[in-house]
């Protein structure tokens, strides 16, 4: 069982910065693939950035550039680090966890997911 919490949403005008952090606890985080995920309303759940369990970074076409994952092994740490964001990347934002997974873009690969953390970018 791993148990993930998401943190650092909040309202930002167009064009600023934000970094959501996820906290993992449970099982060996490093034998995890992490991945950030979004949901706007009326619409699924979209891949944004993973992570392979070797550390290798995979990006949405929509936020190549702008956003960055990273993972601290030692804190049990996986972040995004959000630039340049644009009113489109509004959304409810999810971590999940995907055991030996090789950065999946597709939801159904994650065996865990956080409560998720809403990100607001007013124009």
């Amino acid at each position: 069982q791993v148990q993930l919490v998401e943190s650092g949403g909040g309202l930002v005008q167009a064009g600023g910065s934000l970094r959501l952090s996820c906290a993992a606890s449970g099982r060996t985080f490093s034998n995890y693939a992490m991945g950030w995920f979004r949901q706007a309303p009326g619409k699924e759940r979209e891949f944004v950035a993973a992570i392979s369990w070797r550390s290798s970074t995979y990006y949405a076409d929509s936020v190549k550039g702008r956003f960055t994952i990273s993972r601290d092994i030692a804190k049990n740490m996986v972040y995004l680090q959000m630039n340049s964001l644009k009113p489109e990347d509004t959304a409810v934002y999810y971590c999940g966890a995907d055991y030996f997974g090789a950065g999946a873009t597709a939801a159904y690969h994650y065996d865990y997911w956080g409560q998720g953390t809403q990100v607001t970018v007013s124009s």
